[in-house]
């Protein structure tokens, strides 16, 4: 694959307990999962009626691309999630399970592009948008999305990556999502990030952390690379001096 270059302009991250950059800053020296909580991200930069359709999947990604969107009209927008609305999806199927009629809201608030479809109406927005589920380099893919926008002659595209716990009775399966996150990069031309992708002759060990959140610990320390391998693929991303 060529390499991809391109800048990363700003970012924004929210975990349960971890708004601030120093927040951040102190997690990514000793990262730890904080404690389970209910605690939902400020998004009282929405009307009301507005905020009580949101998840707080919805909420986690519009608290990190909302002002990372501030006055960038017709901003192309990547949404990736792996796992998607699982507490939505699962009150759907516990309703089904128990012969319960179905909301129309739930299910449609479900979908996997709802997350975007609310941010388009909140916010006029007609440029692109693309929603992601892929597996656990959704964020290589994800980039890969947003490099071929700015190809395009987009001057920055926003990309946000999201994940919200999942119910217990996931746990057997989902084992990525150490606790809710989301991370918003805004990106734009230039050559002070690449990405390249290489192949693996044997699968090799995942990171300890999403990949995301493993970047944002680079963006923070005082590494010029970190990679990330999923199956037999192998990102490396390098920050240029």
């Amino acid at each position: 694959m060529p390499v991809i270059n391109f800048n990363i302009a700003q970012w924004r991250a929210w975990a349960p307990g971890l708004e601030s950059v120093d927040d951040w800053q102190a997690w990514s020296r000793q990262p730890v999962a904080p404690q389970t909580s209910d605690a939902a991200p400020d998004v009282s930069f929405l009307p009301a009626m507005q905020r009580r359709r949101l998840s707080r999947l919805a909420r986690m990604a519009f608290s990190v691309g909302w002002p990372l969107a501030d006055g960038r009209p017709d901003l192309p927008l990547v949404f990736i999630s792996r796992h998607g609305e699982t507490p939505r999806t699962f009150e759907i199927l516990s309703d089904l399970a128990a012969d319960q009629p179905l909301s129309p809201t739930q299910f449609s608030l479900s979908v996997h592009n709802a997350v975007i479809g609310l941010w388009s109406i909140m916010r006029g927005e007609t440029s692109e948008m693309t929603a992601l589920a892929a597996a656990g380099d959704g964020l290589e893919h994800g980039m890969l999305e947003a490099a071929a926008l700015l190809a395009e002659g987009a001057p920055a595209v926003l990309l946000v990556v999201a994940e919200e716990q999942p119910p217990e009775a996931y746990s057997t399966w989902i084992d990525d999502v150490p606790f809710p996150y989301a991370v918003g990069l805004l990106l734009t031309p230039g050559n002070d990030w690449q990405l390249s992708l290489n192949s693996a002759s044997e699968e090799l060990s995942k990171t300890h952390w999403p990949h995301a959140l493993n970047l944002l610990r680079t963006l923070l320390g005082q590494q010029t690379t970190c990679q990330h391998a999923w199956k037999n693929r192998v990102w490396t991303w390098q920050r240029n001096p």
